[in-house]
C-alpha cells in the first residue's frame, strides 16, 4: 500500500507564497497539452481547468478561444487567478471548489488536470474517477500530467505507473496514450511525469 503523504493547507499556501515560486508555475500553456490538443484537433469548445493553482494554464486556453471554467480548492488562488485575467481581458470562471465535493454542474468538452490528481489519497481515488466521468461530456477528454514513479526527489505527490493509470480509469474511459514526460514548473531538473490522455466513450 503506498504511503500515505502529507500536503500543504492549500489556502494558507497560497496566501503566503508568490506563486512565481511555487514548483508548478509555469507561465506558457503545458506542452503536452498543447500537443494534445493539436494531435486530437481540438480548437474549440469548453474546457475545465481542474486545480487552476496560478491559473496560467486557464488563462493559455482562455487566450485560445476556449471556453473556460477553472477550479481550485484555494479562495485565494482564484481570486488572484481571476484578477490575472481581468487585466489580460481574458474570461474565464474561476471558482473555488473541491472535485470530491464537486459543485459543478455542466459537462465539458475536455477537463485538464495538471496537479489535482496526484495529491489525492489513495481510497479517494474511485470517487474522482466517477466525479470526473460525470464531467465529461460523451466523447470528450481527461487530460491528465501526474508524478511518475521513475521521480525519486523525496515528498512531493504521490507517483504513478502506466499500469496503474490503465487500472483506475480503464472501467470509464478510453486509454489512448500514456508517455512518459516532464512536470514543466520552477525545479531543476524538472521532475518525471506522465502525460495521459483518456476519452469518455460516446
Amino acid at each position: 500500500m503506498a504511503k500515505i503523504r502529507e500536503f500543504p493547507d492549500w489556502e494558507k499556501y497560497y496566501r503566503e507564497e508568490k506563486v512565481e515560486s511555487m514548483p508548478w508555475y509555469h507561465p506558457a500553456i503545458d506542452p503536452d497539452l498543447e500537443g494534445a490538443l493539436k494531435r486530437h484537433k481540438i480548437r474549440d469548445g469548453f474546457a475545465l481547468d481542474l486545480g487552476t493553482g496560478p491559473g496560467t494554464q486557464a488563462l493559455a486556453l482562455a487566450a485560445r478561444g476556449f471556453n473556460v471554467t477553472a477550479t481550485d480548492i484555494s479562495e485565494t488562488s482564484v481570486k488572484n487567478a481571476l484578477k490575472k485575467a481581468k487585466k489580460r481581458g481574458l474570461d474565464v470562471e474561476f471558482r473555488r471548489d473541491d472535485i470530491l465535493e464537486t459543485k459543478l454542474e455542466k459537462e465539458y468538452d475536455f477537463i485538464f488536470d495538471r496537479g489535482c490528481f496526484h495529491v489525492i489519497a489513495p481510497g479517494k481515488r474511485k470517487d474522482y474517477v466517477g466525479i470526473i466521468d460525470g464531467l465529461i461530456k460523451p466523447g470528450g477528454y481527461l487530460f491528465l500530467k501526474c508524478f511518475s514513479h521513475l521521480e525519486k526527489m523525496k515528498g512531493g505527490p504521490y507517483r504513478f505507473t502506466q499500469d496503474e493509470i490503465k487500472r483506475l480509469f480503464r472501467t470509464r474511459f478510453k486509454i489512448l496514450s500514456i508517455e512518459q514526460t516532464v512536470y514543466h514548473g520552477t525545479l531543476s531538473p524538472l521532475p518525471k511525469a506522465l502525460f495521459c490522455v483518456l476519452k469518455k466513450p460516446g
